[in-house]
């Protein structure tokens, strides 16, 4: 039988002096109980528990990355995208460059941004991979305005399926099955012109807002 890695979940939920809570647990589903509708809570999870504290100890930040020196060593030049729930005010949406610097600036107006250069979807229904699949548009727009070839992201259901049409129709939204012929077209165009798409590990993915379970 194959073995299955433990995972554990840091959690953190905002207050004033004792009233914030954190702590580490190894169930998914106690971590969800405490952070699930709360604003601002943040959360991620970890294959090892000390990375865990590491993380609460520097402040529990999204944004914190201390392997981002390897990433810039290896990662090859492209645009790099993701979307994530772990703010707990809906979808955002992220694009960045192999370093982590954001790049939605160039498909999205400015004051649709919020203060960490994410754009958050308006709209309280959205899914997850809603935001991906409108993550991979704006990567694509991106690319082709900018002469880019290689985009990046972690969404196997997105890169593989979604943005190839590939599609449950009849089961999906009627605005999710639109945004994905969308972006099939212009993934078409970006691929008949050299361009690739390429699904990379969430945990090599400077894009990563650090929301996955």
């Amino acid at each position: 039988m194959k073995s299955t890695k433990r995972k554990y979940y840091a959690y953190f939920v905002p207050g004033e002096g004792a009233a914030v809570r954190q702590g580490v647990t190894s169930e998914w589903k106690v971590c969800e109980s405490i952070v699930s509708g709360v604003t601002g809570a943040r959360y991620k999870s970890f294959e090892d528990r000390a990375r865990a504290e590491q993380w609460l100890a520097g402040g529990a930040m999204y944004e914190s990355r201390p392997s981002i020196v390897r990433r810039r060593a290896t990662l090859d030049p492209g645009i790099y995208f993701d979307a994530g729930t772990g703010r707990g005010e809906g979808v955002e949406v992220s694009v960045t460059d192999e370093r982590g610097n954001d790049l939605l600036h160039r498909a999205v107006p400015v004051g649709a941004l919020n203060r960490f250069g994410k754009h958050r979807i308006d709209d309280e229904a959205a899914t997850n991979n809603y935001g991906e699949l409108l993550a991979l548009r704006f990567a694509l727009e991106i690319a082709m305005e900018t002469g880019i070839a290689k985009i990046f992201g972690d969404s196997k259901l997105v890169i593989d399926y979604w943005s190839r049409r590939k599609i449950k129709r009849k089961e999906v939204a009627a605005e999710t099955v639109a945004l994905a012929d969308e972006v099939a077209a212009l993934r078409a165009r970006f691929e008949e012109g050299g361009g690739t798409v390429t699904r990379i590990s969430g945990d090599d993915n400077p894009a990563d807002l650090g929301f996955h379970r």
